[in-house]
């Protein structure tokens, strides 16, 4: 029921395309948009091609990030974010965080998920790279990521327990929290840094939890 409810709200932010072209994706643009392919065969034997293209950006009218749907080329749809295309067989869902993708699946009527597949010259397609060549490095990579944000979140968590837990009702009811941690601002403010990265290579590889979220 829930999910029926979150696909009918997404398919009334849909709006028809204009067919304009897709335009190549430039180095330049590597931090303000993101590009995403699906072949799938449609009705006629013949192979479609599906591409999502998210700018980096939210929309001056809106005030929402918007998901644009090609077809062959040709702009097909649009929908601000979390996005949910109807394709053949399935749809296409589109969703973002702070620190950039966390979605963009292909949903089989069937209920399996597929990626898309990210443009080579995008930062996706160039971190995917990166897994395919220099899958050693790639880990490392990952691994490193999770630790920033582990560390981050988990010390700047631990340093704010304390001043929230002297909050009157909170002290009354539960009691006080003395942080056996008290970093410099620097320091704070590198972890946070450290955080903030972690997480925004984790979403150049879609990979989203609880504990990206709290790293904003």
């Amino acid at each position: 029921m829930i999910e029926d409810w979150r696909q009918r709200r997404a398919a009334k932010r849909i709006k028809s395309g204009d067919g304009r072209a897709l335009k190549r994706l430039r180095w330049w643009q590597l931090p303000f948009r993101a590009l995403f392919y699906l072949p799938l065969p449609n009705g006629d034997g013949r192979q479609a091609v599906y591409a999502v293209d998210i700018p980096r950006r939210t929309d001056p009218e809106g005030g929402k990030a918007r998901a644009h749907l090609y077809l062959d080329g040709r702009h097909h749809a649009e929908s601000k974010l979390p996005a949910a295309f109807p394709v053949e067989g399935g749809i296409i869902e589109v969703a973002i965080s702070a620190f950039g993708l966390k979605r963009c699946h292909y949903v089989t009527t069937a209920g399996a998920e597929h990626p898309l597949i990210p443009d080579p010259k995008s930062a996706e397609g160039r971190r995917a790279r990166v897994a395919h060549e220099h899958p050693t490095l790639s880990r490392s990579i990952s691994f490193l990521s999770v630790l920033m944000l582990l560390i981050g979140v988990g010390l700047n968590l631990l340093q704010l327990a304390e001043p929230m837990s002297r909050i009157p009702p909170i002290a009354t009811n539960i009691g006080t929290f003395d942080s056996p941690i008290h970093l410099p601002i620097w320091l704070n403010l590198a972890l946070a840094v450290g955080a903030a990265l972690g997480s925004t290579e984790r979403a150049l590889r879609l990979r989203h939890s609880v504990l990206d979220h709290a790293g904003k």
